[in-house]
């Protein structure tokens, strides 16, 4: 047998391939090389990809391509960070109270102080992501923070493993308005989305909590699909945190939805209340056993 050609060897050119060939200039194909021209090959041919019609093909690579991605890096288990975009670091909201004042502007300065308290879920953002990526480093599966990649608490939670030499992922999604991903993502596992449900599905998929601060109508939109997952069997139960009990006990009645049949008893054990980054860890620990010694969380946890 020819060492050169082993029997491992491709039949066919890889699509890659092909696209390089096809891409190259020919004098005999400039007829066809104008914007008019169907002369293209279908996967490089991105007004017939744009087209409405391909919109099953598009959700599929929608679901591929983070998938595929977060395998290749390794990402096996996720916490969630949700919460608002809007909610600013401590730093920064000092110092808009600070002009509020100065501009002697009655509503400035309400509105700056508020921004400013709000900002405490800022910095237990960005704790509670370090915490999770270092105490989770030595894992035989490390777990990777993920946001949603914008700005406010997804920033806190991608700065906070950023800051101890962690990688995280980052779900970005197009918007009418702008929406950059914030500078603390991984670059290899930073992702856009087209489709609100496809980030979706990517947030619960390797998830093993989901931890929610204040924010507001996207919070809820994820914090309610994830309870609706696992309320009705479709996703398996795991520690559903809520920041902040003052917070979510003013914008959500649990026991008005059990008083009125909404849910049943029992339903509002599905979310767990903390306060600090470190509660949050214990939480998490005790659930999973993350800090038992490892006779008992390892191979031999059935005899002990």
């Amino acid at each position: 047998m020819d060492p050169k050609h082993p029997l491992s060897s491709r039949n066919f050119p890889s699509a890659e391939e092909e696209a390089a060939v096809a891409g190259q200039p020919s004098p005999a194909l400039a007829r066809y090389a104008g914007p008019e021209s169907a002369y293209r090959l279908a996967f490089t041919d991105t007004n017939f990809l744009l087209r409405e019609e391909l919109r099953p093909v598009r959700m599929q690579l929608e679901l591929l391509k983070p998938e595929l991605v977060q395998q290749e890096q390794g990402v096996q288990n996720t916490i969630v960070i949700f919460g608002s975009a809007r909610v600013v670091p401590p730093d920064v909201a000092a110092a808009a109270l600070a002009e509020a004042r100065r501009a002697g502007d009655p509503a400035g300065v309400k509105r700056a102080e508020t921004a400013l308290a709000m900002s405490r879920y800022y910095d237990e953002a960005r704790r509670f992501a370090a915490l999770v990526t270092e105490r989770s480093r030595e894992h035989e599966t490390p777990i990777y923070v993920v946001t949603g990649g914008g700005p406010g608490i997804m920033e806190a939670g991608n700065r906070g493993a950023h800051e101890v030499r962690g990688k995280s992922v980052g779900l970005n999604i197009v918007l009418p308005h702008e929406q950059a991903p914030n500078p603390y993502i991984t670059p290899e596992l930073c992702f856009q989305f087209h489709y609100f449900a496809l980030r979706k599905m990517h947030f619960v998929m390797r998830s093993i909590a989901l931890v929610c601060f204040p924010g507001g109508f996207g919070t809820l939109d994820e914090l309610f699909e994830t309870l609706t997952l696992v309320q009705t069997g479709k996703s398996r139960a795991r520690p559903i945190l809520l920041f902040g009990r003052e917070f979510w006990d003013k914008l959500i009645n649990f026991q008005h939805l059990i008083d009125t049949g909404m849910i049943s008893p029992g339903d509002e054990q599905l979310v767990r209340f903390v306060e600090t980054a470190e509660e949050a860890w214990e939480v998490l620990a005790a659930h999973y056993g993350f800090d038992l010694p490892p006779t008992e969380t390892g191979e031999f946890a059935d005899d002990v």
